[in-house]
């Protein structure tokens, strides 16, 4: 089934449908997910401040994909940025790599 999603206020009762269909207790599924029961909630009721990173772990664990509908013109522009995100995503892993070599209690051999 797709659901069309506007706003955060719109996965809350997704997220908290696709726990009951499975019938686990809110509690239950935030410590087998690996968020808090407090997190938990906030997605439930539709939080507008919740983190992205956890928002999907939570998904993830509900078995909830998420796809993206992007009109046509986006799919040239596509590649490029994903490219550009690669490459940054690699200078940003570099340089915490010489950090934290640079910090390591042994210092730089």
């Amino acid at each position: 089934m797709r659901i069309e999603i506007i706003s955060a206020n719109d996965i809350g009762p997704v997220v908290r449908a696709s726990r009951k269909a499975q019938s686990i207790r809110q509690d239950d599924a935030a410590g087998s997910i690996g968020v808090s029961e407090s997190f938990m909630g906030k997605v439930e009721s539709g939080g507008e401040t919740v983190q992205w990173g956890k928002l999907f772990q939570v998904l993830e664990g509900l078995g909830v994909r998420v796809i993206l509908d992007v009109p046509d013109e986006v799919v040239s522009q596509l590649a490029a940025a994903q490219q550009l995100h690669t490459r940054k995503q690699r200078a940003k892993a570099a340089r915490q790599a010489k950090t934290a070599h640079q910090t390591s209690p042994e210092g730089p051999r």
